[in-house]
């Protein structure tokens, strides 16, 4: 690692994909964070369409930003070294310490991991380096044994950097018990070897009815319990990880169908920064409907959201084929509103033209014809961070960019948002039709609050002069996970673990 110095460690990998990795690791930064350590999160190998754009202008995916965030510090590129963007069923976009270097099949990118791991390992030393202790976190399984050989994101990196493992199951999905002890079992001895402890995560009930449960893992794993962790509801207000945690998110969208604004989301195949929703999900008179393929566009939206797309002409022939580009017209004849975002905002124009193939075959594509602009894609990433003002209120917003390619055209004239100076998205003539590249402009209170009066004014409701504090909110959610993970878990022998490293 360069250097006498060994910074405290510790890898939290898990039976299977969405067990919880993530949130512990949030968590778990927020605690010892508090408890005065300088803390780091890191992710050798993330996949997900969930990104962030990082102060050193790169990007990571959205979950290590939120570890950051819970370490109270920048993001940076080193958090997450390789993030994988699927595009298809068979291909993603490889972005490397937060560069993105082309496109990779599955099988072209199981070959190339051995030439990654010097580069992850790079980006390990510098993020430990600069901390008092390093929270990693695996992706997916370290039993799935097929994809062990070349192996960046568990064993393959424990081993490499020299870093001690703890295991976490899912009780809520059912198989705990024998999703760790196999998992263990698979595992070759001296992998075996690196694993101090385990974890069972989202609980629910009486904790002292597992008991039992817990002795027959140790038993079996001859490794020591180091924790039950019981269910935390208020996850759902965290930025999910991927889309799979949107999906499970959709119920609770719905949970009060009375709210007076409706705010409709094409839930488009390849959905990207989806996060950009989370803020106004938060808001107590908006009802967020994630509307799923199958299922029509509701006749009573007050506003549609096209959201961000990681392959856009691809999800704009989901959106007809599901009638979506129907009911859009027939929602705008209504009265209706209608706002694009990023690859949601490219889909609204008169054409979408990606003649070097950068999202899948070279060719284009007719958009919806619902904003006269025109976009061309091409391979130089935008990727910033950028302030600016909304152009109908003049609200101060943050947000950033992370776009291939560029939109012009007429409707251009009329700006959304004047972000640093210049102009940046499209509107209408009637001004109910809205498109930008900008992602997390929600967040930003001021800003959003401006935007959702002018819903609730159409609907004949009073304009809201305060409101939520998003950001506040998130904050004290992972302080309140740091505290849940206090309760449940021996933070004091997990810290033993790391620094015994």
């Amino acid at each position: 690692m360069g250097g006498t110095r060994r910074t405290p460690a510790l890898m939290l990998q898990g039976t299977g994909s969405h067990v919880g990795k993530s949130l512990l690791v949030a968590g778990l930064c927020r605690a010892y964070t508090r408890a005065d350590l300088r803390v780091r999160p890191f992710k050798p190998q993330n996949m997900s369409n969930n990104a962030a754009v990082t102060a050193d202008g790169g990007e990571i995916g959205r979950a290590q930003a939120l570890q950051a965030r819970a370490c109270l510090v920048p993001a940076s590129v080193d958090m997450n070294p390789v993030l994988l963007k699927p595009q298809s069923e068979i291909g993603a976009q490889l972005v490397v310490q937060g560069r993105a270097e082309g496109v990779a099949a599955a099988r072209d990118y199981h070959a190339l991991k051995a030439r990654l791991l010097p580069r992850v390992l790079d980006s390990f030393a510098r993020i430990a380096a600069d901390a008092d202790l390093v929270v990693v976190e695996g992706a997916g399984s370290p039993a799935e044994i097929n994809l062990r050989e070349g192996d960046i994101a568990n064993m393959g990196f424990a081993e490499a950097a020299d870093v001690p493992v703890v295991l976490v199951g899912d009780i809520d999905r059912g198989g705990v018990i024998a999703s760790l002890v196999g998992t263990v079992a698979l595992l070759a001895a001296p992998e075996r070897a690196r694993l101090k402890g385990f974890i069972v995560n989202k609980f629910r009930g009486d904790p002292a009815l597992f008991d039992s449960g817990l002795a027959a893992i140790a038993e079996r794993t001859l490794l020591p319990s180091l924790g039950l962790v019981p269910w935390f509801a208020e996850a759902a207000r965290l930025p999910a990880e991927d889309a799979v945690g949107l999906d499970g998110r959709a119920v609770a969208f719905l949970r009060d169908p009375d709210r007076p604004i409706r705010v409709a989301v094409a839930r488009l195949p390849r959905i990207a920064n989806f996060d950009d929703l989370d803020p106004l999900a938060a808001e107590p008179d908006v009802a967020l409907i994630l509307v799923t393929p199958g299922q029509p566009l509701p006749g009573d939206a007050d506003l549609v959201i096209l959201p961000g797309s990681k392959a856009t002409r691809a999800d704009l022939d989901a959106l007809r084929e599901a009638g979506w580009d129907i009911d859009l017209r027939a929602h705008l004849r209504r009265g209706g509103r209608v706002l694009g975002l990023c690859g949601g905002y490219q889909m609204l124009g008169r054409r979408i033209a990606d003649p070097d193939g950068i999202e899948g075959p070279a060719g284009e594509s007719p958009g919806l014809g619902l904003l006269d602009v025109e976009t061309v894609l091409a391979p130089a990433k935008t990727l910033r961070e950028i302030r600016g003002r909304d152009a109908l209120s003049g609200e101060a917003l943050n947000g950033y960019e992370m776009h291939m390619g560029a939109t012009a055209g007429p409707d251009c004239a009329r700006p959304m948002l004047r972000p640093e100076g210049r102009s940046e998205g499209a509107r209408s003539a009637d001004g109910r039709i809205e498109g930008c590249y900008l992602h997390g402009l929600f967040a930003t209170d001021g800003y959003r609050r401006a935007y959702l009066n002018r819903l609730r004014v159409a609907r004949g409701l009073d304009a809201k002069a305060g409101g939520l504090a998003y950001d506040a909110e998130i904050d004290a959610v992972l302080d309140r996970l740091a505290a849940h993970l206090k309760a449940s878990l021996d933070l004091d022998r997990i810290l033993e673990i790391a620094r015994a490293r």
